[in-house]
């Protein structure tokens, strides 16, 4: 009962940590590793201290870029942290307004607080929007292909594991 617990708590992670990449008010990587992490600790299974020391590495190298990427991309197009700000809160009001409002909402986020920033200069505002936008779309999509390789190896893990998993769960 243990291993069957552990291993469904592993793969929530590991989805939990792939919409945490798109989701704001989740730490995607972290929750992903985590789920990798747990799986280590079903009985039987042999630990990869390795494994999970370059992952760990790369989970915090992403967690760390993640803030990073959309202000670098804002700046570079002559952004605040208005137009930062601006990007987040209109993920989440986006959320609410599918299908489109996820993409549509930090865009328009970032150009209002640009705008309210400074009013006095809508192009800029409108080209700094545009990089906040870029920004948070790679940073997203590294979020969201990090999670997807740490799923990828959760997956091959059980796979490779799968006779030692399926005694402990089903008693075989």
């Amino acid at each position: 009962m243990l291993t069957l617990t552990l291993l469904v708590l592993a793969f929530m992670l590991i989805i939990f940590g792939i919409l945490g990449s798109v989701l704001p008010a989740l730490p995607g990587p972290p929750l992903a590793w985590a789920g990798l992490l747990l799986f280590f600790f079903i009985p039987g299974i042999e630990m990869s201290y390795w494994l999970l020391g370059i992952t760990l590495f790369f989970t915090l190298l992403v967690s760390i870029l993640d803030y990073v990427i959309p202000a670098k991309g804002t700046k570079k197009f002559g952004g605040s942290s208005y137009g930062v700000w601006g990007t987040n809160i209109g993920l989440v009001v986006g959320l609410f307004l599918p299908p489109f409002g996820f993409l549509i909402g930090p865009f328009l986020g970032a150009f209002i607080g640009e705008i309210y920033h400074n009013a006095n200069n809508p192009k800029g505002a409108l080209k700094a929007a545009v990089g906040s936008f870029v920004g948070f779309l790679a940073s997203t999509f590294m979020k969201v292909f990090f999670c997807m390789i740490l799923f990828g190896i959760l997956l091959y893990k059980t796979i490779l594991n799968w006779g030692l998993l399926n005694g402990n769960v089903f008693g075989n």
